[in-house]
């Protein structure tokens, strides 16, 4: 499903309205969604908060609805409306709130104040308004969101100064807005729900920017594929993973773990002698005589160890050294496709201007999987920039470099060299553990080196960053998030995901 942005909203409404569906249609049906959400929750007493726009006109229809079944109460912030606010608004003929009847166990309040298009600081009333929802909520009331809980910008997750600190439920309409997914704003969303209004999905056609989706447990349904029964070993690929070093053999042995559990057919680890012991015996191993930092020394092995494989792994725990950059942007080119992670991704950050020319010669656009930290020194940006927007911070880098770019975090970003983008929403705090990053790894370069299969190498990112947040809440949820630990996520919540899908 397309995550929307607030512009692409606005002109799906300019679109459908040019197709005969005005936008007071729409609100009806809005507000119809809204009043559903509402009476689900068998509320003795509705307190619907509505603002100057449109979103406040949603209010006024769900408010209009809901009347004959419960008692209601309406709070408007302006007495100013226009258009078809100002007409939704002439037809609630009920009792407006005053400041002391709202709040409480059986209050259901309804934020409608700011919608999708919210560009400023809430002040004055609606920041009146959003401090009384909070309060209410602080004694006990349920609050349901129109679309966008208010003080949330829409686009980036960003939250202002004064915003709805959280909602029970949001009610969001065509398609979900992208701040929806991303933090901060995804912690106020509470559980959302999409409601179709009316306005066509053949018209998102016509939207000019490349797409952000939603990565979901539907979505990777059809992206995975039941074994056949006369399958072999080799048609699900071979795995080379250049990782970890001396006191860091764990991430080595991560990411070989990942990979298998994920389906790889065949694994096999290049590192120095010493990181080689006590891997899971499934794992063959390829040893790098010479000790230090990887370089370009190791070259010609790693060539040969390449020949037959179809995804290699680099990064998670190996020593960097002056020539690793170099080491690994020539490796880029002999790979059929590669993943690279934690230190590889630093030592490319040291030959910044590098990076794109090694990747346009790779045979496939690698893909890049960096944590804020590593993105910011991957493309000498701010973290706090980063963060500030992960989608453009993202899009802008999977461009820049040619790169798939999977930012990892609380509702992984993965973006692609083509300007798409998509946002996963599966995933838990107690994913925030050693290893995690080394797991995905694995699992991505299991994904990658499947021979046949459906999706291009972003759709296959895609996929595995779902696949690895799947099993963090599938693993979370049977040995709890604080016990959680990286293997965990392999050995537990792998084989529940896939028994899942029957895969």
């Amino acid at each position: 499903m397309r995550l929307l942005t607030a512009a692409e909203q606005r002109e799906l409404d300019r679109l459908a309205a040019s197709a005969g569906l005005p936008t007071r249609v729409l609100m009806e049906n809005a507000g119809a969604a809204v009043a559903r959400a509402v009476a689900a929750l068998q509320p003795r007493k509705v307190v619907v908060f509505c603002g100057p726009g449109n979103n406040g006109g949603d209010g006024s229809v769900a408010a209009r609805l809901l009347s004959p079944s419960f008692e209601v109460y309406t709070w408007y912030t302006s007495k100013n409306l226009k258009g078809d606010a100002a007409e939704a608004a002439k037809g609630w003929t009920g009792e407006h709130a005053d400041r002391g009847i709202h709040g409480g166990p059986g209050v259901v309040v309804v934020d409608a104040v700011f919608g999708s298009g919210l560009s400023r600081p809430p002040e004055g009333a609606e920041a009146e308004a959003i401090r009384s929802m909070n309060a209410a909520r602080e004694r006990g009331a349920q609050v349901v969101a129109v679309d966008v809980p208010s003080g949330i910008d829409s686009d980036t997750g960003a939250v202002y100064p004064v915003h709805l600190a959280k909602a029970d439920v949001t009610v969001t309409f065509h398609a979900p807005k992208r701040g929806l997914y991303l933090h901060p704003g995804a912690d106020c969303a509470g559980r959302i729900v999409v409601e179709p209004i009316g306005i066509p999905r053949a018209l998102e056609e016509k939207l000019d920017q490349p797409a952000c989706d939603s990565i979901d447990e539907e979505w990777a349904r059809d992206h995975l594929a039941p074994r056949p029964r006369n399958s072999h070993k080799n048609d699900y690929g071979h795995v080379l993973v250049v990782a970890g070093s001396p006191g860091k053999s764990g991430a080595a042995a991560m990411v070989c773990e990942g990979a298998l559990r994920a389906g790889a057919g065949l694994v096999t680890l290049a590192a120095r002698p010493e990181v080689l012991n006590g891997l899971m015996p499934e794992v063959m191993t390829v040893a790098l005589e010479g000790g230090g930092p990887l370089g370009l020394k190791d070259l010609e092995p790693l060539k040969a160890a390449l020949k037959g494989k179809s995804a290699l792994a680099v990064g998670p725990g190996i020593a960097r050294g002056p020539e690793t950059a170099a080491l690994i942007g020539a490796l880029l080119a002999q790979a059929e496709s590669t993943v690279v992670d934690a230190d590889a991704l630093n030592a490319l950050a040291e030959s910044r201007e590098q990076i794109a020319p090694w990747v346009r010669a790779a045979p496939s656009p690698p893909v890049f999987t960096p944590h804020p930290g590593e993105f910011a020194r991957l493309t000498g940006e701010e973290t706090e920039r980063v963060l500030a927007d992960r989608v453009d911070a993202a899009v802008k880098a999977a461009q820049r470099f040619g790169a798939h770019i999977v930012l990892k975090g609380a509702h992984s970003v993965v973006a692609d060299p083509d300007g798409t983008s998509a946002i996963c929403a599966n995933g838990n705090p107690g994913m925030a553990t050693a290893g995690a990053g080394d797991v995905l790894t694995g699992i991505a370069a299991a994904v990658l080196a499947r021979r046949g299969g459906a999706g291009g190498t972003g759709d296959r990112a895609r996929l595995a960053v779902f696949l690895h947040a799947f099993a963090g809440d599938l693993a979370a949820e049977k040995l709890s998030e604080t016990a959680l630990i990286a293997t965990d996520i392999a050995r537990v919540g792998l084989p529940l995901a896939f028994r899942r899908f029957k895969a």
